[in-house]
């Protein structure tokens, strides 16, 4: 198994970002032994990812607690901007709990016994506009159970606020019509306050909650004796001389050896939000200490836990059985022949009919994962089986701007290999180099993507590996970083119009630079570099 990014340094320390991709919003909770996390996942299908630790440095992906988001036909299509924001995950009473706002219905619940599943049908327990970042806590002294959000003002005009409820202990109900406990308009110097997390410790509400922005904000503690305030707070973590912006947005977790850590996020363009762990204890004033005296750690001895293979969320995929792996969400709910599912290994795409064929941003059959690092090289083998003039499948970037390559069947039914673009203000793509044939519909295809998320394709149809087109740099869509895609599509019209079959589908690490072996003015590309493997 290939790892672009490993956070385990195998000498007893790790190194940040322990999830070096867009795992963004995080909440963390431990059972026992075993430590579990999850994430937003906006408008993609199947939402709410799940990652499983034991030393909360390495981590695997489990699943998916959220099969489809509802309403389900408003996100039919892609809404990379809705759907699931900053879920609070928790255990209480032998059960998994996962609370969320959704900007534009409400905030929501579900909950499991097992991590893995069945989880139960989402539960709307408070409809509006704008409420989001929704945390709950069960009072282990009293019984009593609460919840917190904040407020999106982009659909409620509301902002900088914390609201908090009574809840019923089955968390189905509200039991008040909510109060504010943190108003930050009245905290001089602090904006956009939002991504509460409520805990109880030592007879205080805790809320540890950033504001001043993701990319330049901080993280901050707040704490009072009575639920409902008021509150005194502190910034418990910010930027100061290091290069981690805008420490954002998190969970505290404790270990069984009675160590306390802190998971947050960091912003980074086009990666999105990577996640950091930082150590955490509590000053005699009952205050917590996160990082190196409130600075970000980039290196630290790891937690005290049960040792572990060093791991990573999986990248590869073989597709077997035709299934995608955990790792993989479409960029809406799903619909059925999408993907055509088999005895062999390897994904098969349908070529669905669009009239969006021109903009993949708007296409909701595009089967995508996180940019897995800085800086990675990205395989797949790819076969077209289709002679409908205009059908076409590829590996894409995809982002606010989007490039891809890969085959496309030209209007004589033979399959051209083909390199497209779209900048983000572009309303569709066009070639970013010439097509050339593709013998027999079958191609290699590549992307290298370096610092700065600059993406370079290349394509083997038999004779080694060319480099295609201009350099592409990523961009993030709001709130999302990029994305790799798979995708296979045709023109609008009737009747079955081919299939795309993906293999192999591999994630390796940066690599040394390519030596210019030879410069063949003849070929369509006219490269001056040809990298073979």
């Amino acid at each position: 198994m290939s790892r672009p990014w490993t956070a385990d340094l195998g000498d007893g320390t790790y190194r940040n970002p322990v999830l070096n991709a867009d795992w963004s919003d995080p909440d963390v909770v431990r059972v026992g032994d075993d430590y579990y996390l999850t994430a937003s996942s906006f408008g993609r299908s199947p939402g709410l990812p799940l990652l499983h630790s034991r030393d909360l440095v390495n981590w695997t992906a489990v699943g998916h607690a959220l099969d489809r988001l509802e309403p389900a036909a408003e996100f039919s299509a892609p809404r990379h901007d809705r759907g699931v924001w900053a879920p609070s995950l928790r255990h209480r009473g032998g059960r998994f709990w996962i609370f969320w706002g959704d900007p534009d219905h409400g905030i929501q619940q579900i909950n499991a016994e097992r991590v893995e599943g069945p989880w139960s049908a989402p539960h709307l327990l408070k409809a509006g506009k704008g409420l989001i970042d929704a945390c709950p806590l069960w009072d282990e002294e009293t019984g009593e159970a609460y919840l917190v959000h904040a407020w999106a003002k982009s659909r409620s005009g509301v902002k900088n606020r914390l609201t908090g409820h009574r809840m019923s202990p089955d968390g189905r109900e509200l039991l008040d019509e909510g109060a504010t406990l943190v108003d930050a308009d009245r905290i001089p110097g602090w904006f956009t306050l939002e991504g509460p997390k409520l805990y109880r410790r030592d007879g205080c509400f805790v809320i540890l909650a950033p504001a001043g922005g993701v990319e330049t904000g901080w993280q901050g503690a707040f704490r009072s004796r009575d639920f409902f305030g008021p509150y005194e707070e502190r910034v418990v973590l910010a930027q100061g001389r290091t290069d981690v912006n805008g420490p954002h947005q998190g969970g505290w977790v404790d270990t069984p050896a009675g160590e306390d850590w802190f998971l947050h996020f960091q912003a980074r363009g086009a990666y999105g939000r990577v996640v950091h762990l930082q150590p955490m204890r509590w000053d005699a004033d009952g205050w917590p200490v996160i990082g190196d005296r409130g600075e970000p750690v980039l290196r630290h001895t790891k937690p005290v836990a049960p040792a572990q293979p060093v791991a990573a969320p999986a990248v590869d995929d073989d597709f077997p059985g035709g299934r995608p792996g955990a790792q993989w969400q479409w960029t809406a709910n799903p619909r059925h022949g999408w993907a055509a599912r088999g005895a062999g290994d390897g994904l098969r795409l349908t070529c669905v009919r669009t009239a969006d064929e021109h903009d993949l941003r708007l296409l909701p059959n595009i089967l995508v994962q996180r940019l897995p690092a800085e800086a990675f090289t990205v395989d797949v083998e790819l076969v077209l089986d289709s002679v409908e003039a205009g059908a076409k499948a590829g590996l894409a970037v995809l982002g606010d701007a989007f490039g891809w390559i890969g085959l496309a069947v030209a209007a004589d039914g033979t399959p051209r290999l083909v390199h497209r673009f779209a900048e983000g203000a572009a309303a569709h793509e066009r070639d970013a180099a010439g097509s050339r044939a593709s013998p027999g519909g079958r191609a290699r295809l590549r992307v290298e993507v370096t610092a700065g998320a600059r993406c370079r394709f290349f394509a083997d149809t038999g004779d080694g590996f060319w480099p295609s087109g201009q350099v592409f740099a990523a961009t993030p869509w709001r709130w999302v970083g990029a994305l790799l895609g798979l995708f296979a599509t045709a023109p609008a019209g009737t009747g079955p119009a081919g299939t795309a079959r993906f293999t192999t589908f591999r994630v390796t690490g940066p690599n040394p630079p390519q030596k210019c072996t030879r410069h063949d003015p003849s070929h369509p590309h006219h490269p001056t570099e040809k990298s073979r493997r």
